[in-house]
């Protein structure tokens, strides 16, 4: 595994590994389910080279809660893809809600956000053009005085 592995908490672990695999092309390599059968308590996924990890909330056991339990998230999960329209596409038609449609970006991707059914938002883009760091700070300011203008 990776050095950092997202791990995350839903509700209703199945469904979850379901819409990955759905929308992701997550293949699921493991599911340990709670001793009543009624929850997922770990359950392990692979999206392309990336491990994903994900469990039902158990606040019961003083577990984490989901973004739907909470009303928000605080973590973006950031995806890769060869093609960010496609990706986006078949997640949405997955269940995903898209919050911001792809769109080419000065820092030399193609970029956009969805939020998935179980409340996680994920970034997903594809590299369109390779930029440093200073082409991206040079190209910033054109593109956010345009964006205030458009407001």
């Amino acid at each position: 595994m990776a050095t950092l592995t997202p791990y995350l908490t839903v509700r209703d672990a199945t469904a979850a590994i379901e819409f990955y695999r759905r929308a992701f092309g997550a293949v699921e390599l493991m599911r340990m389910p709670s001793l009543d059968g009624q929850k997922v308590m770990h359950a392990h996924l692979k999206i392309g080279d990336s491990d994903l990890m994900l469990a039902d909330e158990f606040p019961e056991m003083g577990g984490t809660r989901a973004p739907t339990t909470l009303g928000a998230t605080s973590v973006t999960i950031h995806m890769s893809s060869p093609n960010v329209d496609q990706t986006m596409a078949t997640a949405a038609a997955a269940g995903a809600k898209v919050l911001m449609p792809p769109a080419d970006m000065f820092w030399g991707d193609r970029f956009g956000i969805l939020r998935d059914p179980f409340g996680h938002e994920w970034s997903i883009a594809t590299t369109i053009r390779k930029m440093t760091p200073d082409q991206m700070r040079a190209a910033m300011p054109a593109v956010m005085s345009q964006q205030q203008q458009q407001q």
